[in-house]
């Protein structure tokens, strides 16, 4: 992310295909100060009217756990179908902070490992080293992660002397691939990690902006308590607060095998809960209470909240689905070589291409074509190059999607131009 961030300052005016942030054209400062007036007046009302409370609730370190738990639970009600106590939720700063507590409270000893699909979310191979949690690849498919996969990859940990804690994935239009899980794989995999006693760790940003088609999330089809859901506001509701949660109710149970003690058993999200009093202290309030106010606005459905950010997406995604179909598959530049798969939603498409593309050929792409977007192998562990990349297309309008394929398609050519210059020239020799 650094990197991509270095290349974007160095070369300002090249059309970026690289970035997944929201879209900016619905962001608007007034209603910020809208939604904090009308989370105070639903705390208002909560306390009877209590403005010392009031003050001391927004305005001073807050409650660990969070102080929009209650809302979040009717959030994912009302959208995903998820019954969730909010006692079990731990709203934290982004979901970043999340992903990390979790992979920190999983981490024991030096035999606990993490599994991931790969490729996968730069964030999740950075939190896990942060945990000191390795992270062992389970191979991704056109399809999505395949339960037999997961199985075998859980199998070989195992055998290897290690111990699998947990499996991290997004179901919906991952990052960096924009595939999705059918309902059917969801269940597959859910009965896969209770035979080998995993837990999931399910990431879902993008999960509200696809084409209508809803797929149960998997926390919702969790009836065995397996799923670790992780939440983020970041794109649903505003990036700027950073604001993101977990839901962690799998009840803690001590390394000699018993549960722990106390008036009541402790939970997961109690230990998140823990660790984040030493890392956070607490949530912004001032953060949560402008995402409570989004929510209340829209009765705690943020598919209700993201109409409009919605079409956007969809209408950028078709954009470039289109354009590439275009420049690439009809017409005298068409080519096979150049292929690139068609998600229902989210930020993504992967394309892939006829040459090697890593970090010296984006930056010669951003230099010579003004135009920007991922190398693939960021979102591996090993860090080799390859012959594909992410396109991103979620904060574009239309005339730069058009302009940046234009400009991507140059850049695509002149490649496979030189490559079959030194193709010839070694053919000569």
């Amino acid at each position: 992310m650094t990197f991509l961030n270095e290349i974007a300052q160095r070369y300002p005016e090249a059309i970026s295909f690289a970035a997944g942030r929201p879209y900016e054209g619905f962001l608007d400062l007034d209603a910020v100060h809208r939604y904090l007036d009308t989370y105070r007046r639903h705390l208002d009302a909560r306390t009877g009217g209590d403005q010392a409370l009031v003050r001391r609730t927004l305005l001073q370190y807050g409650r660990t756990k969070g102080i929009i738990h209650e809302l979040i639970a009717e959030y994912l009600l009302v959208d995903e179908g998820i019954v969730a106590d909010p006692e079990h939720i731990v709203v934290t700063v982004g979901c970043q902070e999340a992903l990390y507590l979790v992979l920190r409270a999983l981490r024991r000893d030096a035999k606990d490992v993490l599994l991931a699909v790969a490729p996968t979310y730069v964030g999740a191979h950075g939190a896990a080293r942060l945990a000191d949690l390795p992270v062992l690849p389970v191979p991704d498919s056109p399809d999505g992660l395949s339960p037999a996969d997961l199985a075998a990859a859980a199998t070989a940990a195992r055998s290897a002397g290690l111990r699998p804690r947990a499996c991290y994935l997004i179901p919906d239009f991952a990052n960096p691939t924009g595939v999705s899980l059918s309902a059917a794989r969801r269940r597959e995999l859910l009965r896969v990690a209770e035979e080998q006693d995993l837990l999931l760790l399910e990431d879902n940003p993008y999960g509200i902006f696809g084409d209508g088609r809803h797929v149960p999330t998997m926390k919702s089809l969790d009836d065995s308590d397996r799923v670790v859901y992780l939440g983020s506001f970041a794109k649903t509701g505003l990036a700027g607060a950073r604001v993101g949660f977990a839901v962690a109710g799998q009840r803690v149970v001590r390394r000699d095998g018993s549960a722990s003690s106390g008036t009541g058993h402790s939970t997961l999200s109690d230990e998140l809960a823990k660790l984040k009093s030493m890392l956070t202290v607490n949530t912004s309030p001032l953060a949560q209470a402008v995402i409570g106010g989004k929510l209340l606005e829209h009765g705690c459905s943020l598919r209700a909240a993201n109409v409009q950010e919605t079409a956007v997406y969809q209408r950028n995604l078709h954009l470039v689905l289109d354009g590439l179909d275009r420049r690439f598959k009809t017409g005298a530049g068409a080519t096979a070589a150049v292929s690139w798969n068609r998600p229902q939603g989210g930020f993504f498409i992967l394309v892939d291409l006829p040459f090697t593309a890593g970090d010296a050929e984006l930056e010669s792409s951003a230099r010579q074509f003004g135009v920007l977007w991922t190398p693939l192998h960021h979102f591996y562990a090993d860090g080799l190059p390859r012959q594909r990349v992410r396109l991103s297309f979620s904060h574009l309008e239309p005339a730069e999607i058009d302009e940046g394929l234009d400009r991507f398609a140059a850049f695509v050519r002149a490649q496979d131009t030189t490559r079959n210059a030194l193709r010839g020239r070694t053919h000569a020799t």
